[in-house]
């Protein structure tokens, strides 16, 4: 099978050409497919696609024209495209539906330990030989209430860690983990797990009920002073209610390993450019917030899962069968 491969990035590159040991064509760009780009699957039987592509309405329409008939998707979440629309197109889409839950739980539990035992601000004293301990005090995680927003494999694995802290654990998930009631966890509302947690992480994907699930409303619920940890979506949360409640000191920390504006952005070079967002540039400029570019997938054992995946769902398409990761 012919394949364009969108997004390809260094890191992932060597993964997904050990993975598919020449079996299929694959044809490799840094490009992320837009309407700019999708020119270049002309040929093409199927495409590889990542989280920053564009996989609208009318990028499919493009796609389905030049004659592309499956999307492999080098992901878990599908909410950059439009599947409804694939599936009237006759396109096929599949995902990853899982690959290292661990590598973005620990994760979470970095940029919480960063931020509680505040390791990059003693790491710049460190270096102006500024050895004063006074700025660096955190606190114990244990006996601390950790609020888990999303119980599915990722979000059970950070309860699991958290668990070993010797944490109280709420959760809150339409759809609880069987598994719960082994680290002790308690499922309660939305309102009382925001009321209560000291620390909240949120694990749960992107779709029309979690768009904005963190809102002014929600932020105003919270404990002052609670530790918050996104490395679910960007879009999970209102970026200018999140800043609104970081000015105010109701949020004590931040980490986030996503953003909501963050396709065009993340993944790319930009030291030679000026950036125009204001939200971006507001959340970078608190010290008690903590961004990365969405990398806490990023471990070997998860970029060998997601290109095994992505190979294997192409491997069903060339041989005429269905995939079982097939979302529409």
């Amino acid at each position: 099978m012919k394949v364009r491969v969108y997004s390809i990035q260094n890191y992932d590159l060597p993964f997904i050409e050990a993975a598919n040991k020449n079996k299929h064509e694959l044809l490799f760009t840094e490009e992320a497919l837009t309407l700019d780009t999708v020119h270049m699957a002309k040929g093409c039987e199927a495409v590889a696609l990542f989280t920053s592509d564009d996989g609208s309405a009318p990028v499919l329409e493009k796609l389905a024209e030049i004659g592309v008939r499956f999307i492999s998707l080098r992901c878990v979440g599908y909410n950059h495209v439009d599947v409804k629309k694939a599936s009237e197109l006759g396109i096929r889409v599949a995902n990853v539906p899982e690959y290292s839950p661990y590598a973005i739980a620990e994760h979470s539990v970095a940029l919480l330990m960063a931020l509680n035992r505040k390791i990059i601000p003693s790491q710049l004293l460190m270096q102006m030989q500024d050895f004063r301990l006074d700025t660096l005090i955190g606190f114990d995680l244990r006996g601390k209430t950790v609020g888990v927003v999303g119980t599915g494999k990722i979000g059970f694995a950070f309860a699991q860690i958290m668990h070993g802290f010797g944490c109280k654990l709420l959760a809150y998930d339409p759809s609880p983990n069987e598994n719960a009631d082994r680290i002790g966890m308690t499922y309660v509302s939305m309102d009382e797990l925001l009321r209560h947690s000291d620390v909240i992480s949120l694990n749960c994907p992107l779709n029309e009920h979690t768009t904005n699930l963190i809102d002014d409303r929600e932020f105003a619920l919270m404990k002052q002073g609670v530790f918050f940890i996104n490395t679910a979506r960007g879009g999970v949360v209102n970026t200018d209610a999140l800043i609104k409640h970081l000015e105010n000191g109701k949020i004590g920390a931040a980490g986030l390993d996503v953003y909501d504006k963050e396709q065009g952005l993340f993944f790319k070079d930009h030291r030679n450019s000026r950036l125009s967002d204001a939200n971006f540039a507001r959340l970078r400029s608190f010290t008690n917030v903590l961004i990365t570019g969405h990398q806490a997938f990023l471990t070997n054992e998860a970029l060998g899962g997601i290109a095994g995946t992505t190979i294997f769902n192409l491997d069903c398409w060339s041989k005429g069968e269905a995939s079982k990761n097939e979302v529409n």
